[in-house]
């Protein structure tokens, strides 16, 4: 896998780790500043089916990216110029999607390659420890990578149906 496919897969699994998330964790919030916790820890969102909101999401960068269309097709046929080809048309479509329904921070904002230290009350939620970790924290070590923070989610209004459905099937009548 390449290293454009592998920070793809990554950016993906991050992003709906935080997407189906029941509650971001409270160094989040405190990040994010007062007006996100102005409910008090004891009032809770209202309930939202987070399978549906995932799958919303999903179905907004089909329609946007063909993200789908472009992760299930079998790839090994192709030369690295086709893939590159259409990997360019879903990175641009993904990305619009991206940045129109959320805004997205770095975790860490600095170079990747930077040398960090990972203090003892880091949230494990949005830093990972990783290579060759003993002993307690504070751990000090190079950014591999900033991690991804959704500070702003608008997406729009679930529909009364069809909640899971990612793409529907079309059928063409000549």
């Amino acid at each position: 896998m390449t290293p454009f496919f592998r920070r793809l897969k990554l950016a993906c699994s991050a992003f709906f780790a935080i997407l189906v998330r029941d509650r971001l964790p409270t160094s989040v919030l405190d990040a994010l500043g007062p007006s996100s916790a102005a409910a008090g820890p004891d009032v809770q969102p209202e309930a939202v089916d987070d399978q549906a909101r995932a799958a919303q999401f999903l179905a907004i960068l089909q329609r946007d990216g063909r993200i789908l269309d472009f992760v299930m097709e079998d790839i090994t046929p192709y030369g690295d110029a086709q893939v590159g080809a259409a990997a360019r048309g879903v990175h641009a479509g993904c990305r619009q999607a991206l940045e129109r329904y959320l805004t997205l921070a770095p975790i860490i904002d600095r170079e990747e390659g930077a040398t960090v230290t990972v203090e003892a009350h880091a949230d494990a939620a949005t830093v990972k420890v990783i290579g060759n970790v003993t002993g307690q924290p504070p751990f000090r070590g190079v950014l591999r990578h900033r991690g991804w923070l959704a500070t702003r989610v608008e997406l729009p209004p679930l529909a009364a149906t069809g909640r899971t459905v990612i793409a529907p099937a079309e059928v063409e009548v000549p």
